[in-house]
């Protein structure tokens, strides 16, 4: 890309609005345009994060790192320089778009009885987790109209990942949980996948600047094992949406002195915990506390409470959890 065409790019996209799309929050504003906060690129204990609005640029007086909204994505994402332009490219028109998605989708959940069944039947209960996770329902056949009427042409839909290439709705029958950048969709039915996400990257660890705070972290394989555990009331978990973490989901599990349970599934193959296992053992090695967490055999943390399990018995099995 030319120099003016960067320039262009950054102009479109304020670093300071791509830093809160990305969950970043100023803890104080030193003057007219200049922000402090804690630094999402390392384990900051205490706001160390400067952001000159003005200027574009950031500067973490912590890892000694800076620079302006592509040397961001770099850092963030870890990925080279071509990647980073790639990936706010593909940011810059997606927000907006997976704002209007996720609000139809959330109006659609209350209106189909299906969805709300298939919630209660996964042991989600709480108005206050659906509102926290953001849920909604993709019923399919409609959304292509109603982003259409708000004035998204179907090249963009299609572009995003959220219309076929027939045209055709790509979420359909599945209730919906909005990402990092991305959409998570499940499948209602047993004939159909089971797991759609857009095209692009995975993202980090679900909820992860929520959970950072806490000196001991339980990680989990899906969301619904998520959405069973938060309600119980443990909101220091995390979920890395399957037994294979990504690079920047690893090194965020590292970014500081912690203990972390892997609550992965008992599955009866023994995937989920030959998973925890080889997890456990690059953990150690960087110095993270690590305890596995044995569930009954066939069961995942959504089983395990659906089939009455309760948040006594979990926390039992933490406290029963072995390196």
């Amino acid at each position: 890309m030319s120099r003016q065409a960067l320039d262009e790019l950054k102009q479109q996209i304020r670093l300071l609005d791509y830093l809160q799309g990305h969950d970043w929050q100023p803890a104080r504003q030193l003057s007219r345009g200049r922000l402090m906060g804690l630094c999402p690129l390392h384990a900051d204990q205490k706001p160390s994060f400067l952001v000159d609005t003005s200027k574009g640029l950031f500067y973490c007086y912590g890892c000694g790192r800076g620079g302006d909204v592509i040397r961001f994505a770099e850092l963030y994402h870890q990925v080279k320089f071509p990647q980073a332009v790639a990936l706010l490219h593909q940011w810059r028109g997606l927000p907006p778009l997976l704002h209007e998605t996720v609000g139809f989708y959330r109006m659609q959940l209350q209106r189909h009885s299906e969805a709300v069944a298939y919630l209660y039947q996964r042991g989600v209960r709480s108005p206050e987790l659906i509102e926290h996770m953001r849920m909604g329902y993709a019923p399919g056949g409609c959304l292509r109209g109603w982003l259409a009427q708000l004035g998204y042409p179907l090249q963009a839909l299609r572009q995003a990942g959220l219309v076929t290439g027939a045209g055709y709705d790509a979420y359909t029958h599945r209730i919906v949980f909005p990402l990092e950048g991305n959409l998570y969709g499940r499948s209602l039915s047993a004939t159909a996948p089971p797991h759609r996400f857009l095209p692009g990257v995975k993202g980090g660890l679900y909820a992860w600047e929520q959970v950072r705070q806490y000196p001991e972290v339980i990680l989990v394989e899906g969301l619904f094992d998520y959405a069973v555990l938060w309600q119980a009331g443990f909101h220091n978990v995390t979920c890395s949406m399957g037994n294979h973490l990504n690079r920047r989901q690893y090194q965020q599990l590292c970014d500081c002195p912690r203990t972390v349970y892997l609550a992965f599934d008992a599955d009866t193959n023994g995937s989920g915990q030959h998973a925890a296992q080889s997890l456990a053992c690059r953990l150690r090695g960087q110095g993270i506390n690590v305890r596995r967490v044995s569930l009954p055999d066939g069961r995942d943390p959504n089983s395990f409470f659906v089939e009455d399990g309760d948040a006594h018995q979990f926390q039992a099995l933490l406290e029963a959890a072995l390196p």
